[in-house]
């Protein structure tokens, strides 16, 4: 916003940005809508300009335009979504934190104790997709009244992965693994929470069959109070319009 304010637009500029992710969770591929009114005379900017300017101003930050589009005044960033898709990185064959590869600080969760069942887990995945009442999935936060439960999961997918510069270090027996889910929308927290109760089967704590039964509870308290995977691993993939 700050960035676009520097194109001396006429009236003040808001961003209404697609999606809100909590703090230390990544975007690989964000999507915001803006209008921006220029003094009069000025032609207005076309997508390669308006591109390059942003990125002008927002080179100290950790954030770049990678395209722009020019659409309807109809169209809005957050609710003209058709989906959005995440993924999120796990890292098994760390026995201790240490043994996490310095490039991936941050940008994956290796889950204490080694490697996962990974079949358990796609095995209870399958239970999360399709139309749920998800409220045991969510948090609770200001929004919990005004916002119902229902979601409906198109599509999660575990499959093998690769690190940063993996290939360099392949004999020390780590794998890179990503969870991806696809939804119209999310409830706060809820791929956290989802990803958090998969890694439990993975880890034995809990049978495919309970991701069934917390979904059938309706109850944010009845979530494993210490399931819930850390923001670090989660990414933002991309924007469905």
């Amino acid at each position: 916003q700050k960035a676009a304010q520097n194109l001396k637009p006429v009236v003040p500029i808001k961003f209404h940005i697609s999606s809100r992710t909590d703090a230390g969770v990544h975007a690989l591929c964000n999507a915001a809508h803006l209008d921006i009114q220029r003094a009069p005379g000025k032609p207005a900017f076309n997508e390669k300009q308006l591109v390059h300017s942003l990125n002008y101003h927002l080179r100290p930050e950790p954030i770049r335009i990678l395209n722009a589009y020019r659409v309807t005044n109809s169209f809005h960033a957050r609710f003209s979504a058709l989906s959005r898709t995440y993924i999120y990185r796990l890292l098994m064959g760390c026995a201790h934190y240490s043994e996490i590869p310095v490039f991936e600080k941050d940008l994956c969760w290796a889950p204490a104790g080694g490697h996962l069942n990974v079949p358990a887990m796609q095995d209870a995945a399958q239970f999360l997709l399709g139309t749920h009442d998800f409220s045991t999935f969510r948090s609770l936060n200001s929004e919990t009244p005004f916002q119902s439960p229902i979601r409906t999961i198109f599509q999660v997918d575990i499959r093998p992965s690769s690190g940063f510069l993996s290939h360099h270090y392949e004999h020390r027996g780590l794998e890179f693994w990503e969870l991806k889910f696809r939804s119209r929308s999310f409830l706060y927290r809820q791929v956290r929470r989802m990803v958090g109760a998969l890694v439990a089967v993975g880890q034995g704590k809990l049978t495919p069959h309970h991701i069934k039964e917390l979904l059938e509870m309706k109850d944010a308290r009845a979530f494993p109070p210490s399931a819930m995977a850390p923001a670090a691993g989660l990414f933002l993939k991309s924007v469905e319009y």
